[in-house]
Order: C-alpha cells, then sequence, then structure tokens
C-alpha cells in the first residue's frame, strides 16, 4: 500500500531524530531519475538542524561506498524513511552494492521523480527530503574528540559529510 503523503511545513515538523536515523533507517539517493542514473543506500547515521538560517540535512557517505560518487557527480539528494514493513528491503541496501546488484529488482521499492531536485524518491517512502547540496567536507581523525570514534574506521576510510538544503518536505500524517 503506498502511503498517503503532503507537502510538509518543516517549521511544524514531528520528527524523533535519533529514533528516525539510528533505529528506523533511511535511504539516501543522489543522481538523476530521468536519465536513470543514480543509486541509493541505507544510512543511519546524519543529522537535521539549521546553518546559515536554512534548514538542512547532513549525511555521510564513505569514499568506498557507489553512492559516494553519485554525491561527488550531483549536486542534489534525497533521504526518505519508509514504514516498518519495509525494513529487510532498507537492509538490503545497507548490504549490498548497487554496483554488484540493481536493488530495484531485489526489492519492493520503487522510485519516482522527486518535486525539486534530480535525485529519485520513492513511492513507498512515508518521510522524504529533497535537498540541494551546499556544503561537504571529510572527517578528519585528529579532530575526533573521543577515542572510541576511531574504531569505526579500521580501513581509514573517512566519511565526507555533505550538507544539503532542504528545498521540500513530505510525509505522511504522523509526521504533521
Amino acid at each position: 500500500m503506498t502511503p498517503k503523503r503532503t507537502e510538509l511545513n518543516i517549521a511544524k515538523l514531528k520528527i524523533q531524530p535519533f529514533s528516525l536515523l539510528a533505529e528506523q533507517w533511511m535511504l539516501l539517493s543522489s543522481g538523476d531519475f530521468k536519465t536513470r542514473n543514480f543509486n541509493f543506500m541505507t544510512i543511519a547515521w546524519g543529522s537535521f538542524g539549521t546553518m546559515w538560517f536554512k534548514p538542512f540535512v547532513m549525511v555521510v557517505v564513505r569514499p568506498p561506498r557507489h553512492t559516494f560518487s553519485f554525491m561527488e557527480k550531483f549536486d542534489s539528494f534525497t533521504i526518505s524513511a519508509f514504514p516498518e514493513n519495509f525494513k529487510e528491503d532498507i537492509t538490503f541496501c545497507g548490504k549490498n552494492s548497487g554496483r554488484d546488484v540493481n536493488k530495484l529488482t531485489k526489492t519492493n521499492l520503487t522510485t519516482e521523480a522527486s518535486k525539486k531536485v534530480s535525485a529519485p524518491s520513492f513511492v513507498e517512502a512515508e518521510l522524504l527530503f529533497e535537498c540541494k547540496q551546499i556544503y561537504f567536507d571529510d572527517f578528519k581523525p585528529e579532530n575526533f574528540q573521543s577515542p572510541d570514534i576511531e574504531q569505526y574506521y579500521p580501513a581509514k576510510d573517512y566519511h565526507r559529510m555533505y550538507f544539503g538544503e532542504v528545498l521540500y518536505a513530505e510525509g505522511i500524517d504522523k509526521y504533521l
């Protein structure tokens, strides 16, 4: 069943950012829907906030990930949250690379054109953010203030963070 989404006023958005990312997980997509040149991956790390008086989403991608090249080439991305019954599909997208498998043929996910950006959205999403990149930077291990952070980087493949200005948000009633 396709969720009935409506445009959200992000100033009145009701989300639980810590559980949305760390427990529910989301999909990050980047590329161009019209040319079918895109990729997507599962994310569980990131943030929501205000920077330079703009609403933003910050996502992180490691350089070896297939999605990294799309984030570097294209200036927009989307992040999408799904109902619980899509957890298996979201898990699959986190464990498999778009270099090796067509995730759309192996999951119950359907891409669709976004309203404001070239990156695709998902028909089945219950919440989505369309973002235009406004800043990026690489994690620098010399700046880690907590020694336990380094354990997440045994291969020294430090994330690149991307700030995306939220241009459009859409969701089901529970996010209003």
